[in-house]
């Protein structure tokens, strides 16, 4: 095992404050960027297929909105929740200096990622009763249950991409992430051009358009590690990955629910507003979970420490800005997903709440990082249940329905709900012990790691 570093200077003046500022401001954004480009391309990769798909007519186009909201939102939650586990696991194991285990919990997540998704495929299979269910329009149900069917292969690709994306953030290996982003993006482009412009195939056009660019994000990672990355983890395939599995699912669900009670909840907006457009918010927590997982499981709690006070100044201010240019721009930005005067004008009056989102949502995703790379995802779950589900929805729907203040009561609700949980995980990393977490970082590591490097034994040489 590699020696330990010693741990962060403590800060007496403020010239110590902004050498710290200043050294812990470049790691992040050093991993922190490349992991922006990697995320906001997933994303991208739907706009932009949503985006040919519009110029299809409205049927087409209510049918990706509602497959990619209700079923592709459905499996990224939850297959990105359960990959979560890794950012624990991994950027522990790291920082404590068992890069070996890093290959064997990369396989354990493959397994139990790809598993999942062949369980929840029947809601995929199965989606136009499942609409008809919830009160969705006949016409537009059956046309989404066929994009969802087509866009199936892609809930696969997030089993494959979400975990290799841990292990290589784990050790802050990001550049790739960025540049396989990227090239998924152009192929996204290419392919609906060609399919969906050119030869004329419509949604399933389009969704294939869709399922490549995620398998061309899942086999370029999968691809780099199994090639370039055998000294850094990878020792091959090995039936460690099934060993104690049972209690890797364990922490993989505590990620899951804690991350699919925050993701699910603003598309719940959705349901409630009936066919209204959600744009969702993405704010990538600039590397967070990478830093506190690394340093707690490294023993030097004092950086841990650091690297959350710096990311959530950071993350404010980022917020403030974004809410500013929202107010600014708020009879503007809209043009770019629609030409309607009217439906620009509904923008602009909730382009307030749509900025203050932005600022809560700014610090919030940080503290979900600090959560994960301090492996307390079963409490966090239990608090989103709470602020979420208990307190901001029912809120929500009491202003939106019962008080007839439509979308921006529903939507203010459910903004409560989110400052209540900021707030409660604020009190939380306020008051951590970091020693104790460090310490029972280095307990996790060691309970996980089982044997050491030399008794791994790959499958495939």
């Amino acid at each position: 095992m590699e020696k330990k570093e010693e741990d962060a200077a403590a800060v007496r003046s403020a010239g110590d404050a902004v050498r710290m500022v200043w050294e812990e401001s470049k790691r992040l954004w050093g991993i922190g960027t490349p992991i922006a480009v990697g995320t906001l391309s997933m994303y991208a990769v739907s706009s932009i297929s949503t985006m040919f798909i519009g110029h299809l007519g409205n049927l087409p186009l209510a049918a990706a909105s509602v497959g990619l909201s209700v079923f592709a939102t459905f499996a990224l939650g939850f297959l990105l929740g359960m990959g979560s586990a890794l950012e624990t696991l991994c950027g522990q194991a790291f920082g404590a200096g068992h890069v070996a285990m890093l290959g064997v919990y990369l396989q354990r997540s493959w397994i139990i990622l790809l598993a999942s998704t062949l369980l929840m495929s029947p809601l995929f299979v199965f989606a136009e009763p499942l609409l008809l269910l919830i009160g969705q329009d006949p016409a537009v149900a059956r046309a989404a249950a066929r994009f969802a069917l087509y866009i199936l292969p892609s809930a696969f690709a997030m089993a494959v991409n979400f975990p290799t994306a841990k292990f290589l953030q784990a050790q802050s290996k990001v550049a790739v992430l960025a540049w396989i982003g990227i090239a998924a993006v152009a192929v996204n482009v290419v392919l609906n051009y060609l399919l969906v412009v050119v030869l004329g195939w419509g949604l399933p056009g389009a969704a294939a358009a869709y399922d490549v660019a995620h398998w061309v994000i899942a086999l370029g990672q999968a691809g780099y590690i199994i090639g370039w990355c055998r000294d850094d983890g990878w020792r091959g395939w090995s039936m460690d990955a099934f060993h104690d599995i049972w209690a890797f699912v364990k922490l993989s669900l505590e990620s899951a629910v804690m991350l699919c009670l925050e993701i699910w909840y603003m598309s719940t907006i959705t349901v409630l507003t009936g066919n209204l457009d959600d744009a969702q918010i993405a704010v990538d927590s600039l590397g967070i979970c990478v830093r506190v997982s690394n340093e707690l499981g490294s023993g030097r709690p004092r950086a841990a420490m650091y690297a959350v006070f710096v990311v959530v100044a950071e993350a404010l201010l980022i917020g403030l800005v974004c809410m500013a240019l929202i107010l600014i721009f708020r009879n503007d930005f809209s043009i770019i997903f629609t030409n309607d005067v009217n439906l620009r004008h509904a923008v602009s009056k909730i382009a307030g709440l749509l900025g203050l989102t932005m600022v809560i949502n700014s610090v919030q995703p940080v503290l979900s990082g600090v959560a994960i790379g301090g492996g307390w995802q079963g409490l966090v779950a239990y608090i989103n249940l709470g602020c979420y589900y208990a307190f901001g929805l029912p809120l929500g729907y009491l202003l939106g329905y019962k008080f007839n203040f439509g979308v921006g009561g529903i939507w203010s609700g459910m903004l409560c709900g989110i400052l209540l949980q900021t707030l409660i995980l604020l009190v939380v990393v306020w008051r951590t012990d970091w020693k104790a977490e460090a310490a029972q970082a280095s307990s996790r590591v060691q309970k996980w790691g089982g044997r050491g490097a030399d008794e791994i034994k790959p499958l495939l040489e």
